[in-house]
């Protein structure tokens, strides 16, 4: 049970209150916004392990967070309103922003107008980031800006950073990343806070949301086949026809990522991606061998399924930093499927070895 007590907006964990108190005197103090969820967990894991004094938000109950740091000052509050958003950024070196009202293809495509909110969120911390004297502010964007029209084909090329603009990007969620882009980049414009971009694509890992419609393709490929090994199942329902493709990113990779881009030169955004084009089908392929099984796949070609080709160029990450994702999906998705297939043990009541 969390020992939380209610500051304004806030309702403030008070186990760490004396960790934070010896950590006051670090140089460094960073606000993870969204941080109860998947990306943002292991993103505060990693600043408190460098020493950083880290403040998580996230507007879900503490015990619906991913993961829960008690060397961190853990709050509850919805950074979509604005006194939320000053009261957060308040004291803070650093913001990095991750929270939205977000998931898979088959939430975003379903809740246009959901995904747009998040604006609210982005505009809020950067308002509150300028008025509190923030030093740096990251956001997290997406593949989704770019144009469908790059995207028609399994085999198109790689996605540049250019290629955003003429814009026309991913109805709802695309337009809100893309609208926050450029706001970011007016703010340091206009007043010099200096702002970070990455687009993100398709990250997965441990510690990610794994069932109930917000899952994105590898979780759910890793749970479907979880669950068919341990229910004895001997097939499986793959959404489209299979031959679509994506690149897929490992969280380790885009922590790192999200770090380096931070603490750059780089005031442009930058694909925060693997290279590792597969299909749909190749992804389950490789789940399947990693589960030592084979099933019977059902396409069901009415299910959301996006763009047709997505990957990422990482020419200009290199250039820019010397360093772009090199984690393999074989590596990455080994260490996904053996969590997955826990908690769906645990979710199934299941004794697992």
């Amino acid at each position: 049970m969390q020992n939380v007590e209610t500051i304004g907006a806030f309702r403030i964990d008070r186990i760490c209150l004396e960790e934070l108190i010896a950590m006051s005197d670090h140089s460094s103090s960073a606000l993870v916004a969204g941080g109860g969820g998947f990306i943002g967990g292991h993103l505060a894991a990693r600043l408190l392990r460098e020493g950083y004094r880290v403040r998580v938000v996230d507007c879900k109950p503490v015990d619906e967070w991913f993961q829960v740091h008690p060397d961190a000052e853990n709050v509850v509050a919805d950074l979509s309103l604005l006194d939320a958003a000053h009261a957060a950024a308040d004291g803070m070196d650093e913001v990095y922003n991750l929270a939205a009202d977000m998931g898979g293809i088959g939430f975003i495509e379903g809740n246009k107008a959901r995904c747009m909110l998040s604006v609210l969120i982005n505009t809020h911390l950067l308002m509150a980031s300028r008025d509190a004297g923030v030093d740096r502010f990251f956001f997290s964007s997406s593949a989704c800006v770019y144009a469908a029209a790059h995207q028609t084909a399994p085999d198109l090329e790689a996605l540049r950073e250019e290629m955003a603009y003429p814009a026309m990007p991913e109805d709802g969620y695309g337009w809100e990343k893309l609208f926050d882009e450029r706001m970011c980049r007016h703010f340091s414009e206009d007043f010099g806070l200096r702002t970070r971009v990455a687009r993100f694509h398709n990250i997965y890992g441990p510690h990610g949301t794994w069932d109930g419609g917000r899952e994105k393709a590898p979780a759910a490929i890793c749970r479907k086949i979880a669950a068919a090994v341990i229910n004895g199942d001997d097939k499986i329902e793959i959404w489209g026809d299979g031959e679509q493709t994506r690149s897929f990113t490992y969280i380790d990779d885009c922590v790192e990522g999200i770090l380096r881009i931070m603490r750059s030169d780089c005031d442009q955004p930058l694909n925060l991606g693997s290279e590792e084009l597969v299909t749909i089908n190749q992804l389950v392929d490789l789940v399947q061998e990693l589960a030592g099984c084979s099933l019977t796949r059902h396409h069901n070609l009415s299910a959301a399924q996006g763009v047709r080709g997505r990957n990422s160029d990482n020419t200009l990450i290199r250039k820019q930093l010397g360093w772009a994702p090199s984690i393999s999906l074989r590596d990455g998705i080994s260490e996904t499927y053996k969590w997955i297939y826990k908690e769906v043990g645990y979710a199934s009541h299941r004794f697992l070895p």
